[in-house]
C-alpha cells in the first residue's frame, strides 16, 4: 500500500527560496523560513536541521561572500545548473517547445510567471507544486527526479550545504536521496573557451606543414583603361 503523501506547501516554498539568489530579502527572511520548516515538520527532522543550518549560513554570514558562492556555484556549472531543461536539451531546438508545454501546465492551473521568469528553473517548479494537492505535487517532483538526482550528485560532489535542498525536494517526491555516477565536470575556462579562429592560424594543410612558410608579394598591375595605348 502506497503512503498518504505528506501536504507540505511551506516547505516546498522554503526550497524554492533557498534556490533563488540570495538577496538582502532573502537572508532577511531565514529566521522566519526556519520556523515554517519546523512547524510544518513535512521532512526528517535531521534534513530539516541541515536546511537550518543552511538558512543561518545565509543570514549570519557576509553577504558579499554567500552571494559570490550562490553564482560559483549555480551559474557556473552544467553539472549544477538549476534549469531542469539544460540536463535534458541543453541548447538544442527541443528546449524551446519543452519550455511552451511547461509554462502552459502552470497557466492551466492559473498561475503565471513574472518577466524574466523561466519555467524550468528548479525554484519556479518547486513554487508551483507547492500550490497542487499533496498526491499531484509528489507526482510532479517524481517525474523530474532523475534530473533531481544529477544535480544533488553535483553538489554532493562539491560538498556543497546546497545539497541539502535538492535532497529535501527528493523525498518530498517519495524518492530516497541517493547520488548517481556523473561524468567530471570541465574546467571553466576549458568549457567557455571559443575555438581559435582557423584553427588558431597554423600551417598545417599546407605544402611543407610546421616549417616557415614564403611569402610572396606581388604588384597589383592597374588593368588598362577603354582607349588607352597597350
Amino acid at each position: 500500500m502506497f503512503k498518504t503523501p505528506t501536504p507540505a506547501p511551506y516547505s516546498l516554498r522554503v526550497l524554492a527560496a533557498l534556490l533563488r539568489y540570495p538577496d538582502a530579502a532573502l537572508r532577511a527572511a531565514a529566521p522566519e523560513l526556519q520556523q515554517a520548516l519546523k512547524r510544518e515538520a513535512a521532512l526528517p527532522a535531521a534534513r530539516i536541521d541541515e536546511l537550518c543550518a543552511l538558512l543561518q549560513h545565509l543570514h549570519r554570514d557576509d553577504p558579499l561572500a554567500v552571494e559570490a558562492e550562490f553564482v560559483d556555484l549555480f551559474d557556473r556549472g552544467r553539472g549544477t545548473a538549476l534549469h531542469l531543461f539544460e540536463h535534458i536539451h541543453g541548447d538544442s531546438r527541443d528546449r524551446g517547445p519543452a519550455m511552451v508545454d511547461l509554462q502552459q501546465t502552470y497557466e492551466r492551473a492559473g498561475l503565471y510567471l513574472a518577466p524574466g521568469e523561466l519555467p524550468d528553473h528548479l525554484a519556479v517548479v518547486l513554487e508551483f507544486t507547492s500550490t497542487q494537492p499533496a498526491r499531484e505535487a509528489r507526482d510532479f517532483l517524481a517525474e523530474i527526479a532523475h534530473i533531481t538526482r544529477v544535480i544533488f550528485s553535483a553538489l554532493r560532489r562539491r560538498q556543497s550545504p546546497y545539497a541539502s535542498v535538492l535532497a529535501a525536494t527528493l523525498e518530498l517526491a517519495g524518492e530516497r536521496a541517493e547520488r548517481v555516477e556523473i561524468p567530471p565536470e570541465p574546467e571553466l575556462d576549458e568549457d567557455w573557451a571559443e575555438p581559435e579562429a582557423f584553427g588558431g592560424c597554423s600551417s598545417a594543410g599546407q605544402s611543407r606543414p610546421e616549417q616557415p612558410q614564403p611569402i610572396h608579394i606581388v604588384r597589383k598591375t592597374r588593368a588598362p583603361q577603354p582607349g588607352a595605348q597597350a
